[in-house]
C-alpha cells in the first residue's frame, strides 16, 4: 500500500509538472487581457481596462480590499474580465521608498547582488520583508551608472495577490513611482509573477488520458517484444555495463589531480569576482567611493576616496573575506579634492562560503 501511495503522489507530481509547461507553452499564443488598478490617495483602487474587440469597455470600477475582497463586489462584467486577466498595480508614492543609487560602471552586471546587499540600509525593512525592484542603469560622468531604485512593504504586496487570485487573474505586476536620473518620472517594476496556468482546469484530466492511453500501448509493445525474443534484457545488460563503467572513470578522475578533481579544485581555490566585489560593498563604509578594482590571482588592489583611510585597513583585517591588508602607495589629500585618496591591497580568502 506504500508503494501504491508513493507512485500515486510522484504521479500527480508528474503530471502537475507537465501541466505547468504545458501553460508555459500556452502563454506565449494566449492573448491576456490587461487590467490596470491605480492606488488612490484613501487607499482605494480604481480599475480600468481597454476595449474589447466589440468595443464594449466596462465602466471603471472603484474598489477596497476588504479582508483580501474587492468592496463592493464587482458587477457581472467586471467579474468576466478579471478571469483569466494580468492586473497591472499601480501604488502610490507614498507607500514607496525610492532612491538614486550610483554605482561604478562595472558593476551594471552585477546590480542584483549590489542592491539587495544595501536593500536594509535604503528602506525600513530587511531584504526578506520588502518587494523591490530597480529600472534600467543610466550612464552619468566620471564613468558611473545610476539605478532608480524602489521598495515596499511585503505585507502591502501580499494583500494584493490573495486579490488577484480571488478574481480570478491569471498574472499581477506591481510597480511603484521612481524619478529617473534626468529627473524623469518612471514606473519601476516591484513584482511580476504567474497566479495560473492560461491551458485551463481540463489539462490534468487530459494528460491522465493521454498517459493512460499511452500506458496500455507500452504495455502492449511490450508484450510484443517478449514474444519476439530477449533483445530487451541484453539492451539493459549492456547500458548497466557502460554506466558501471563510466562511474569507475569518474571515480578515478574525482581522486587524481586532473580532469575532474583538478576541476573541482580550482573552483574552491579560486577567488570568485562577483563575491569579492560583494564582499567589499559591506566592508567598505558609506563614506568610501571606489574609483579602481583590480584582482590579480589571490590579490585584490582597490584605489578610491574617503574619509579615515587607516581606517580601511582595519575593516579589511576583520572581514574574514581578506587578510594581510596594506597600502602599496602613499596616501594623498588634494586642495580640490573633499577626501583622502587611497591605495589598498588584501589578500582574497579564495573560498567564501555559503554564509558569506
Amino acid at each position: 500500500m506504500a508503494l501504491l501511495a508513493e507512485a500515486r503522489q510522484w504521479f500527480e507530481q508528474w503530471i502537475g509538472a507537465v501541466a505547468i509547461a504545458v501553460d508555459g507553452a500556452a502563454g506565449r499564443f494566449v492573448r491576456k487581457r490587461n487590467i490596470q488598478l491605480d492606488e488612490n490617495a484613501d487607499g482605494s483602487f480604481t480599475a480600468s481596462i481597454a476595449a474589447s474587440k466589440d468595443g464594449r469597455v466596462p465602466a471603471a470600477l472603484s474598489l477596497r480590499l476588504d479582508h483580501d475582497s474587492p468592496q463592493p463586489a464587482p458587477p457581472v462584467e467586471w467579474k468576466a474580465a478579471f478571469e483569466g486577466s494580468r492586473i497591472e498595480v499601480r501604488l502610490q508614492s507614498g507607500h514607496v521608498v525610492s532612491r538614486l543609487l550610483d554605482f561604478p560602471s562595472q558593476a551594471a552586471d552585477f546590480l542584483d547582488g549590489m542592491v539587495r546587499a544595501q536593500v536594509d540600509r535604503l528602506t525600513p525593512w530587511t531584504a526578506a520583508e520588502a518587494v523591490f525592484g530597480w529600472g534600467s542603469p543610466q550612464p552619468v560622468s566620471n564613468d558611473r551608472i545610476e539605478v532608480a531604485f524602489s521598495a515596499t512593504s511585503a505585507a502591502k504586496v501580499d494583500p494584493l495577490l490573495r486579490l488577484a487570485r480571488a478574481v480570478g487573474a491569471a498574472s499581477i505586476v506591481v510597480s511603484a513611482p521612481a524619478v529617473g536620473s534626468d529627473g524623469a518620472p518612471l514606473q519601476v517594476t516591484l513584482l511580476d509573477r504567474q497566479l495560473r496556468g492560461l491551458a485551463g482546469p481540463q489539462v490534468p484530466r487530459l494528460l491522465r488520458i493521454g498517459l493512460i492511453s499511452t500506458g496500455v500501448a507500452a504495455a502492449a509493445a511490450l508484450l510484443l517484444n517478449i514474444y519476439l525474443g530477449g533483445s530487451l534484457q541484453s539492451e539493459q545488460e549492456d547500458l548497466q555495463r557502460q554506466i558501471s563503467q563510466r562511474r569507475a572513470a569518474l571515480r578515478i578522475g574525482a581522486n587524481s589531480e586532473t580532469g575532474i578533481g583538478l576541476l573541482a579544485k580550482r573552483k574552491q581555490t579560486t577567488p570568485s569576482s562577483v563575491m569579492v566585489l560583494e564582499a567589499l560593498s559591506r566592508v567598505l563604509p558609506d563614506t568610501t567611493y571606489v574609483t579602481e578594482l583590480r584582482i590579480e590571482g589571490s590579490k585584490v588592489q582597490v584605489v578610491g576616496m574617503t574619509q579615515d583611510a587607516p581606517s580601511l585597513i582595519r575593516l579589511l583585517e576583520q572581514s574574514p573575506q581578506f587578510t594581510r591588508a596594506t597600502f602599496f602607495a602613499p596616501t594623498t589629500h588634494a586642495v580640490n579634492e573633499p577626501a583622502e585618496r587611497f591605495h589598498v591591497e588584501a589578500n582574497i580568502t579564495a573560498y567564501f562560503g555559503s554564509g558569506s
